[in-house]
């Protein structure tokens, strides 16, 4: 069974550098993009499980990048992260559907539990 795909998009290549070693030592596949742009043009687009996605990035956003998809009718879930956390953003986010709103860095557990839940397999406590 092949492990599902996580799609990491940050500019800052030190997170992404740590997202994916993080992602991958949970048993999940991982690829990062320096931009949303790179990620809408890239063909692991489809076979996205589920993004990480920092909420700040020159060009489109993150918050941009979750209108576009769901404008499009994709259901990929998004975990956001942010080093500049902010309510209203947060708001927005979750109320479009996303999945989680970290704040960098994110603690490892949170994570973990916002990744099973985003791909549906959270375990009972």
């Amino acid at each position: 069974m092949k492990a599902p795909l996580i799609a990491i998009i940050d500019d800052d290549e030190s997170v992404c550098t740590g997202m994916i070693d993080f992602v991958q030592s949970l048993g999940y596949d991982a690829r990062s993009y320096r931009s949303a742009e790179a990620f809408l043009q890239s063909q692991e687009r489809d076979g996205t499980a589920c993004l990480i996605s920092d909420v700040q990035m020159a060009g489109i956003g993150g918050l941009e990048l979750q209108r576009i998809l769901l404008a499009e009718g994709s259901s990929i879930p998004i975990i956001f992260i942010t080093a500049f956390p902010d309510a209203r953003l947060q708001q927005q986010a979750m109320q479009a559907g996303a999945a989680c709103f970290l704040s960098k860095p994110c603690d490892g557990d949170t994570l973990v539990h916002c990744l099973e839940t985003a791909l549906g397999t959270t375990k009972p406590l």
